[in-house]
């Protein structure tokens, strides 16, 4: 691994004092700008700022640091921000690797990311989050990682490629920008002190990093015991009621707004109606595909949704720079435009539109003029990595039909997609009983469901029933299902499920769309069938294609295949499918799909 190197302040902090001073000169000069300051809220007009040994030396009327060799940037009026920070996302979810995925970010603004590579984690263990951990040394974005927590999500419901162990987690925390823990899904495993949690808050707690929350639950006890466990923020809330509750007992509240899942509009009326404090406030990304990356940005985005929302620009921008530096206890050197931060700068044609004109990281130019600088240097991943599905067989279509004793018609459970939301809701439905086959009912909106074990070719087959995608033919088939990466598979009929499962195996996972024997779109993914190795114009146009595909089978919905990729996780409300069969996850345990 080759490791980019930055200039710690100890290291540098006399030099930066001398240019300051005018007794040397800077390295960079951005002149004539307007800078955004993220302390006092305030707009300064026909500001400099000088940049020496990667850092910032100097902000106002800057001519003293101006060297022959000082390079001179002008900003011609343009807004001097600081680079926004995401506090909570998964490279995986972007399906680009993290080289692939910090050009678009860096095109957009974002300047450094705490990931959390839970995804990979549960395919390939702690060998998969140190490669993606590695692959974000090198780079001019900055990465940090929190140490994903809950491997598999859930001991009891579900089988993934690998699992993370409390002594894992104390080993990752001693590598370096490992910020924290990621976010703790286990919540029912921490408040009811189960030892694999409770230890690795622990081991965390002691190392002096932070503790990420995901808590979606609404019952006030168990809020506050997840609290007083170590967990001090969550990024799943969706109600303005429920922001208000955990900002009051003092939780970071992340504010999300990802691809699928849209919480600013509600979540942030805690700012522009309660107008709480700001301060233990974020936003954060949590799940962007590649489509969002191109068409409406990263964190620009973000901050964009929350001005067109009534939050001030200079407090939305404070969102995603300074709060986040100061939650992961890193404000000396990131987060604000000031003395002795590192040179992590964005200049914005409009504070509104966030228009992106310039970037800078650690005092170099990295974007400008709609280009990005050669500064990418090339990641590859080991062939095991590459090579992750395994099938104990091909499957064929009687895999796919459920049994029944009855006759004439049964009582099932299905799970029940909510569009642009993480949850689902169960729900029961009367289907026809055929020759003992179980039969899906378009007419309803009710498909067959299924998750195949693909880490170990174990051949284990768990069948089930959803409702909400409104397919009318064909089938989809995916190795992104959250959180273990099982084979999920939907369809209408199941010689096409077959044929999608099979297919997407050979390609080394990822995502298709097969429609009456044909395939009609995917999406291969051959880092761990989570994230493709093609660049993100090539992935834009084949998602682009993907989504096409899914409306061609009857399906309206927004990013369907973000919904579809979350029906295997079992520990968000309400019912989900995992390999070993269907999750209530309102009690935690597995239930059967025909209810008689």
């Amino acid at each position: 691994m080759t490791e980019r190197k930055r200039n710690p302040l100890y290291a540098v902090s006399r030099t930066l004092s001398q240019v300051a001073l005018g007794q040397a000169k800077a390295d960079v000069v951005i002149k004539n700008g307007v800078v955004v300051n993220v302390y006092t809220g305030e707009l300064l007009e026909g500001m400099d700022v000088a940049i020496a040994e990667g850092r910032i030396a100097y902000i106002g009327q800057a001519d003293h640091t101006i060297g022959d060799q000082t390079r001179v940037v002008d900003a011609n009026g343009r807004y001097i921000a600081p680079g926004f920070l995401d506090g909570h996302m998964h490279v995986e979810s972007t399906m680009l690797a993290v080289t692939e995925f910090s050009k678009a970010a860096l095109a957009k603004g974002t300047t450094g990311i705490f990931m959390d590579p839970h995804e990979i984690a549960n395919v390939f263990g702690s060998k998969g989050v140190r490669l993606m951990h590695e692959e974000g040394q090198q780079l001019p974005l900055k990465v940090f990682t929190t140490f994903p927590s809950c491997v598999p999500a859930t001991s009891d419901l579900e089988d993934a490629g690998a699992s993370l162990e409390v002594e894992d987690i104390r080993e990752g925390l001693t590598w370096p920008n490992v910020a924290g823990l990621g976010e703790v899904m286990n919540f029912p495993g921490v408040i009811y002190g189960d030892p694999k949690m409770s230890g690795e808050i622990a081991e965390t707690i002691k190392a002096g990093k932070t503790v990420t929350g995901h808590f979606p639950s609404e019952d006030e006890r168990e809020l506050q015991a997840y609290l007083a466990s170590g967990v001090s923020s969550d990024h799943e809330t969706v109600t303005r009621e429920q922001g208000l509750q955990k900002l009051r007992l003092g939780m970071h509240l992340m504010i999300r707004e990802g691809s699928a899942w849209h919480d600013v509009k509600e979540v942030i009326k805690v700012i522009t109606e309660d107008k709480v404090a700001t301060d233990n406030i974020s936003l954060v990304t949590d799940d962007v595909y590649p489509q969002t990356l191109v068409e409406k940005g990263h964190l620009n985005h973000v901050v964009r949704r929350a001005i067109e929302e009534g939050v001030d620009p200079v407090t939305a921008i404070k969102l995603v720079t300074l709060n986040v530096a100061r939650y992961f206890g890193m404000e000396r050197d990131l987060g604000s435009v000031a003395p002795g931060k590192y040179a992590d700068l964005v200049l914005l044609d409009d504070l509104k539109a966030m228009t992106v004109s310039v970037v800078l990281t650690d005092g170099e130019v990295v974007y400008e003029n709609g280009r990005l600088a050669d500064v990418f240097p090339k990641f590859t991943y080991p062939e095991e990595i590459r090579q992750s599905v395994h099938l104990k067989r091909p499957l064929s279509p009687e895999d796919f039909r459920l049994l029944s004793q009855r006759q004439g018609e049964t009582r099932v459970n299905v799970i029940k997609v909510i569009e642009n939301s993480a949850r689902t809701e169960k729900m029961e439905a009367v289907l026809s009983v055929a020759g003992g086959i179980i039969q899906p009912d378009p007419a309803q909106d009710i498909v067959r469901l299924a998750c195949i074990e693909r880490h170990r070719g174990t051949g284990q087959i768990s069948l089930g029933f959803c409702h909400g995608f409104q397919l009318k033919s064909g089938a989809v088939a995916s190795t992104v299902a959250h959180d273990s990466h099982n084979l999920l598979v939907m369809g209408t009929d199941e010689a096409d499920m077959a044929l999608a499962a099979n297919e997407l195996a050979k390609l080394g996972g990822g995502m298709i769309v097969v429609n009456q024997g044909q395939v009609i779109a995917q999406v291969p993914m051959v880092i761990a069938g989570l994230m493709s190795d093609k660049p993100l114009e090539e992935v834009v146009a084949e998602v682009n294609r993907l989504a096409e595909a899914w409306k061609e089978i009857g399906c309206p919905l927004n990013a369907p295949f973000m919904t579809f990729s979350l029906i295997a996780l079992p520990v968000i409300p309400e019912l989900r499918i995992t390999n070993r069969g269907i999750a209530d996850v309102t009690k935690f345990e597995l239930i059967q799909t025909e209810i008689g």
